[in-house]
């Protein structure tokens, strides 16, 4: 029997996609707010017997974590035989542990929810910063995917001469993956964050890549501060316009206008989370390296 694929509202595209590249049948619901904010979640597909597949981006998920355990539970009460979440961007990773007296490490927390009714994950690229598995927060079975070879490829192809620039010195690892793949130089910013929007960018020595296109690439452009400093150094280096390339387009608040409005040339995303500026598919790496 074949598959079935779900989506959170909002999610609906790239569900489609990942139903059609592995040829799984396209599931049908029904989930709204009642005028109170309650959630109201019907499955009206048959899932009896079978393996079901939820496609839900974890951005804003405070407001979807609910409407996703309901769903989860009626297909589980419907009589789905296995429920696989692919979350292609997973939220609650950063709060990775104390930083200040009387916080909650969340990103167990919300592990320890997800663990709770749902039998596998799909993700990519989480921010694993600390953690050097998604086993030592999660219960279930979990599988990590990285997006770096299609953004290679997108720079390849669309990018002249591309130079890539990572964000910090924990991005280089990334970073020099993604430029070697693209066979293109990388430099590294030194970076000092201050707070959520402040941060201090020293930008390398670049007199040697004058004749280059930056390409500013990062694993979440949330505030967007990082990639704005940064090009701040670039105009006063006389460096051309860059590209911003991000995987998860997060973009807190104003981000988007204010990163769009510092002189850039073009802002790409992946479609990990929908937006504007998504312009790299993620559903052939998800249906060729996944176990769903």
């Amino acid at each position: 029997m074949k598959p079935i694929v779900f989506s959170l509202p909002g999610n609906e595209d790239l569900a489609h996609r990942i139903a059609k590249s592995i040829q799984a049948e396209l599931g049908e619901t029904i989930i709204r707010r009642f005028p109170d904010g309650e959630s109201y979640v019907r499955v009206i597909s048959k899932v009896k017997n079978r393996k079901v597949i939820i496609v839900c981006a974890l951005n804003n998920p405070d407001e979807k974590l609910l409407p996703l355990y309901f769903l989860s539970k009626t297909l589980k009460s419907s009589g789905a035989e296995c429920i696989c979440l692919v979350a292609p961007y997973l939220a609650y990773m950063r709060q990775d542990k104390v930083f200040n007296e009387g916080e909650g490490v969340t990103s167990g927390y919300f592990a320890s929810l997800l663990s709770g009714f749902v039998d596998s994950l799909i993700t990519i690229d989480p921010h694993l910063h600390r953690r050097h598995s998604m086993s030592e927060i999660y219960s279930i079975p979990c599988q990590v995917i990285h997006a770096s070879p299609v953004i290679s490829a997108y720079i390849s192809e669309h990018v002249i001469n591309p130079l890539l620039i990572g964000p910090d010195s924990e991005s280089e690892q990334w970073v020099s993956e993604v430029a070697r793949n693209a066979s293109a130089p990388f430099i590294v910013l030194e970076k000092t964050r201050l707070g959520d929007k402040d941060v201090n960018v020293t930008v390398p020595n670049l007199e040697k890549f004058r004749d280059h296109t930056p390409v500013l690439v990062d694993d979440i452009i949330s505030t967007a501060q990082t990639m704005i400093e940064t090009v701040k150094h670039l105009k006063n280096a006389g460096m051309k316009a860059p590209v911003c390339v991000g995987v998860h387009a997060v973009f807190a608040g104003n981000a988007y206008e204010e990163l769009k409005k510092s002189g850039i040339n073009k802002i790409v995303t992946c479609n990990t989370i929908p937006h504007l500026t998504n312009g790299i598919d993620v559903t052939e790496l998800i249906s060729k390296n996944s176990k769903i």
